[in-house]
């Protein structure tokens, strides 16, 4: 399944009166009672069918657009983009030219 074209704090948003653990089931009728978009309910009917803890498990699961909620605007996005990576690209997996010291390390 794709994300969805919405946002963390959107679908959070959506899920205020939700009491955890809650299931997958649950948070989606939760949504869908609160009159959560269709967006949101369908970036939860993407969440894996699991037990959630509290708010903050719900947001690691939930597949949104990587641009919704990074917070960014568009010269970040831009100086990002300069710099190498992909939005939502971890640090750790973008390819950055070695220090003078890094190099002397691999000799």
């Amino acid at each position: 399944m794709g994300t969805a074209h919405t946002s963390v704090p959107e679908v959070l948003d959506a899920l205020k009166d939700v009491i955890y653990p809650a299931g997958k089931d649950r948070l989606v009728s939760a949504a869908r009672e609160a009159g959560a978009s269709e967006e949101v309910v369908k970036a939860l009917r993407g969440i894996p069918a699991e037990e959630y803890t509290n708010r903050a498990d719900v947001a690691r699961s939930v597949r949104v657009d990587p641009d919704s909620d990074l917070a960014t605007n568009a010269a970040q996005r831009a100086e990002q983009a300069r710099r190498g990576g992909k939005p939502g690209l971890s640090q750790h997996l973008r390819e950055e030219p070695k220090t003078p010291i890094q190099e002397e390390f691999d000799r």
